[in-house]
């Protein structure tokens, strides 16, 4: 039987003064709580009023992390109470901040830290901190490419504590259930490496067959000690980010939600959008600027939806126009990174658009003859998308699609208001944080937030449920349509490309159960469903309420 001590360090199962005069007889928590007995609304009226006293958005991060690690009901339920508006504090954009002050800020352990000098020992730690707990989820970083901030070394452990609140707080996945990992390798960050302050390892990165010693360590580990655990990579540079996906996705049920998360829920938003201007998805003309791990990734989620509807696979790739930093992607540049050459045009093709011939061709020569109906940034390079740009995509289409995706908000490729304003109203914006709508000239007009909390929660809570033994790209193709409809469906009713973040829970269930009946029909599901999956979903869904304590 736990003692009340315990039972109070205990983050899963911690009630604070909710807990009972019976629990608190039993367990001896007599003496270790105020007398008062409450019940959960008043706790949450309490959280309420602390919160409303912090001064800025990270003093409310560090608030909220720190109930997290003390009362994860209390955390949730307040969580899930406010989605909308409490997403941008627990996660994007302010969770950059967090990520950058990590060592500053720190309280208590959260997650495990695998560092390369304890390469040999990683069972060990794995072992101390799981024990008997099953674990459904895992999200792991090296903190090498967090958010656009860059190299933040041991800081990006914020991004996967973070990230599994939300596939706990949409998708319902247990949170005692998940563990959150960052794979420390070092770091390139020169002021990381002389803050006295900084609580990771302090060594420049290590590379190559180093490193892939510490990651296949870690993934052998898991597949041996956790079988059927989900595992979400997140934040890798692009150097490794395809490169470890390949590697290993079939050694453990694994995807990349830079990769394929973002490629998803951003397929989703443009075929919502090609809704909006009554254009034939299959007509699709889209240019996307930043050529790396997740823009080819959308160009490959939206050439998958493309043959779904019966676009022949070439056909729908020239449908997709990648530019990078020395313009668009052609063959007489520098050969790129084997994923960008299915999207390598021929120059003959594209010559008299370099109108310097320097054998660049830039992006706005690029809109202006493609006459792009979706336009997407995820370059981390604020105001690329400049007013030549936009209005020469204005010029070419009635409802231009702009995406500028580009996370925190700093870094967003152009500002919805200017947007708006440089196509007088007929753009259709979605971002990858959050903005306020727009007014243009007395017509509001709503910004989308084409974030991957539309996504990851309900493909991993698809997966976990059927316990998938792989995530395959029908798995991901399932959930982006999915989400495609339920876009559809918040066009005509509100003209949104996306239904609103607070219906972020409905949205991942409907993903769930494309994504589950996708593992079935690919024969990936080792649980056969006694009942619709949808009942089946339903029922694996964690809600944040008190449970009777009973004893071990």
């Amino acid at each position: 039987m736990p003692s009340g001590n315990e039972l109070l360090s205990d983050r899963y199962r911690n009630k604070g003064t909710a807990f009972t005069a019976a629990e608190r007889d039993r367990f001896g928590l007599d003496g270790l709580l105020p007398p008062a007995v409450e019940d959960l609304e008043t706790q949450l009226a309490r959280v309420a009023d602390e919160e409303a006293q912090k001064p800025d958005d990270l003093e409310r991060h560090v608030f909220l992390r720190a109930l997290q690690q003390r009362n994860s009901v209390l955390f949730y339920a307040y969580l899930c109470n406010d989605l909308e508006r409490l997403l941008p504090i627990v996660y994007t954009p302010t969770v950059g901040l967090a990520c950058q002050r990590w060592s500053r800020i720190y309280r208590r352990e959260h997650g495990l830290y695998l560092s390369w000098p304890l390469r040999d020992r990683v069972e060990d730690m794995l072992d101390a901190i799981v024990r008997d707990r099953p674990v459904d989820a895992i999200v792991v970083t090296d903190g090498e490419r967090v958010l656009g901030l860059g190299d933040l070394g041991v800081g990006g452990m914020g991004i996967p504590i973070g990230k599994l609140a939300l596939y706990t707080a949409v998708g319902g996945i247990d949170p005692a259930r998940t563990l959150p990992v960052l794979l420390d390798v070092g770091t390139d960050n020169e002021e990381l490496l002389s803050d006295p302050l900084y609580l990771g390892w302090r060594h420049q990165r290590v590379r190559d067959d180093e490193y892939d010693e510490l990651v296949d360590r870690f993934v052998e580990v898991v597949a041996r000690r956790l079988p059927g655990v989900l595992v979400q990579w997140e934040d890798f540079a692009q150097v490794n980010a395809h490169r470890l996906l390949a590697r290993h996705r079939d050694r453990v049920c694994s995807f990349n939600d830079d990769i394929q998360g973002t490629a998803a829920v951003t397929a989703a938003a443009i075929a919502s959008g090609m809704g909006i201007g009554e254009v034939p998805f299959d007509e699709l003309r889209l240019v996307i600027v930043g050529a790396g791990s997740a823009g080819t990734g959308i160009a490959n989620q939206v050439v998958a939806m493309l043959n779904d509807r019966g676009v022949a696979a070439d056909d729908a790739r020239r449908r997709c126009w990648l530019v990078d930093r020395d313009g668009l992607l052609h063959d007489r540049l520098p050969p790129g990174a084997p994923f960008q050459r299915p999207y390598v045009r021929p120059f003959a093709e594209v010559a008299s658009w370099d109108r310097d011939g320097d054998g660049k061709v830039d992006l706005v020569d690029v809109v202006r003859e493609v006459r792009p109906h979706a336009l997407v940034g995820v370059t981390g390079q604020p105001g690329l998308f400049g007013e030549d740009v936009i209005r020469a995509q204005a010029a070419g289409v009635e409802r231009p699609i702009v995406l500028p995706l580009s996370n925190p908000t700093v870094r967003a490729e152009a500002f919805p208001s200017d947007v708006v304003a440089w196509t007088d109203g007929r753009a259709i914006v979605g971002t990858g944080s959050p903005f306020a709508p727009v007014i243009h000239r007395g017509v509001t007009h709503e910004v989308a937030q084409v974030n991957n909390v539309y996504v990851f929660p309900g493909v991993g809570l698809g997966a976990v449920t059927v316990r998938a033994t792989a995530i395959s790209d029908g798995m991901l193709t399932a959930a982006a349509t999915a989400l495609g409809e339920l876009g559809a469906e918040s066009a005509r009713e509100g003209g949104r490309l996306l239904p609103p973040v607070g219906e972020a829970r409905r949205v991942a269930r409907r993903v769930a159960v494309a994504v589950a009946e996708a593992a079935i029909e690919e024969g990936l599901a080792t649980v056969a469903p006694a009942v619709p999956v949808t009942e089946l979903i339903e029922a694996a869904m964690w809600a944040p309420v008190y449970r009777e304590t009973v004893a071990d």
